[in-house]
């Protein structure tokens, strides 16, 4: 059976005219953000995005950003630019960019649909870059609170180390054991 979320990344895959290099620079979008080619391209339901994210050996970070945001600008044309970066989140990860005064209409966990501006607000989301990472699982989500949804979040922007180890304690599950200010620590 041909699910939405294949059926997307066919598309995508469909529609690329001859072959990407390994790195590919990121684009500046019609609505003033950069993007990446191989971020996420969703039908913006968050418990399918998990569920599909999971099948493929990766957990769900959400990139929250705003037109002309400077580190936003940094966060793409300098750590995801670096190749050891780009490789080991696109191993481990599904990035679904959002717009945290968007339009667009997202469908929760919970099953409530509402603007990226709205869900920017139900989930306390002020500042950008904004990375919101999830659990692998959508089982009991809907029924937490929405910042008890989220395995952890960094706020601002991280220089490439430290954001590299960022992804790293999702994708090694290290806030199971501590938290993510000592993890950067131990490993900076």
């Amino acid at each position: 059976m041909l699910s939405r979320r294949s059926f997307m990344a066919g598309s995508a895959a469909g529609l690329a005219l001859g072959n990407l290099p390994a790195h590919a620079a990121p684009v500046l979008t019609d609505d003033g953000l950069y993007t990446q080619s191989w971020f996420l391209q969703s039908f913006l339901e968050l418990a399918d995005d998990v569920q599909g994210a999971a099948q493929s050996g990766k957990r769900l970070a959400i990139m929250w950003e705003l037109r002309g945001c400077p580190y936003c600008k940094e966060t793409h044309l300098v750590n995801f630019a670096k190749p050891e970066i780009e490789s080991y989140i696109k191993q481990h990860f599904e990035v679904l960019q959002l717009n945290i005064i968007g339009s667009r209409e997202v469908t929760d966990f919970d099953g409530e649909k509402m603007s990226e501006k709205r869900l920017a607000g139900k989930y306390g989301v002020r500042f950008t870059p904004t990375f919101q990472f999830f659990p692998d699982k959508i089982t009991g989500l809907a029924a937490k609170k929405p910042t008890e949804r989220e395995v952890t979040r960094m706020q601002g922007y991280l220089e490439p180390q430290a954001f590299l180890n960022m992804f790293r304690f999702v994708a090694e599950r290290a806030y199971e054991k501590g938290t993510l200010r000592d993890f950067l620590k131990a490993n900076s």
